[in-house]
């Protein structure tokens, strides 16, 4: 945290862009109840155009699952994102995903991440919607501004601003 001249400490902001290239689908229209109704933190979704997933912040790799449907990151700040790709894919058994990256990895934003074959999960997955999630909001996070425009693109588009607290 940062202090200013007065010895107040400065609120520490997270700017969150798209992992992954879409449409932008609120958090709460995800058809997955453990996402819909926010079990694992709040958050957004991507209905993708494409199958790469690239780091949307500086930061950690903390997990990678072993089917590669999904990858959590910690920044240094100390806020958790798992970035979870399509709905109900850990079924999947890592069918049609490749992961670039392992637990201990330092990424940039808009490192490659993961790369999914998107016909795949349209084909044997529920859904292709891919959900971003806050899962430390309650030890970290003070407040969540969500960017909901209709399209996203990867490294560009900011869809979440997340004040952690003081």
């Amino acid at each position: 945290m940062l202090k200013n001249l007065f010895g107040k400490k400065e609120s520490v902001v997270e700017h969150i862009t798209t992992p992954i290239n879409g449409k932008i689908v609120d958090i709460t229209d995800v058809p997955d109840p453990v996402f819909s109704k926010k079990m694992m933190g709040e958050g957004i979704a991507i209905e993708p155009t494409d199958g790469e997933v690239v780091s949307p912040v500086d930061a950690e790799v903390v997990q990678v699952f072993p089917t590669k449907h999904a990858v959590g990151l910690k920044t240094k700040s100390g806020l958790e994102i798992l970035i979870h790709i399509g709905l109900e894919t850990v079924g999947l058994e890592g069918e049609g995903f490749e992961s670039f990256v392992k637990a201990g990895d330092k990424v940039k934003r808009g490192d490659k991440l993961i790369s999914f074959d998107l016909e795949i999960i349209k084909e044997k997955a529920v859904s292709t919607i891919s959900p971003l999630i806050l899962t430390n909001m309650d030890e970290v996070v003070e407040s969540v501004e969500k960017n909901l425009e209709e399209s996203a693109k990867t490294t560009e588009t900011e869809i979440l601003t997340v004040t952690l607290k003081k």
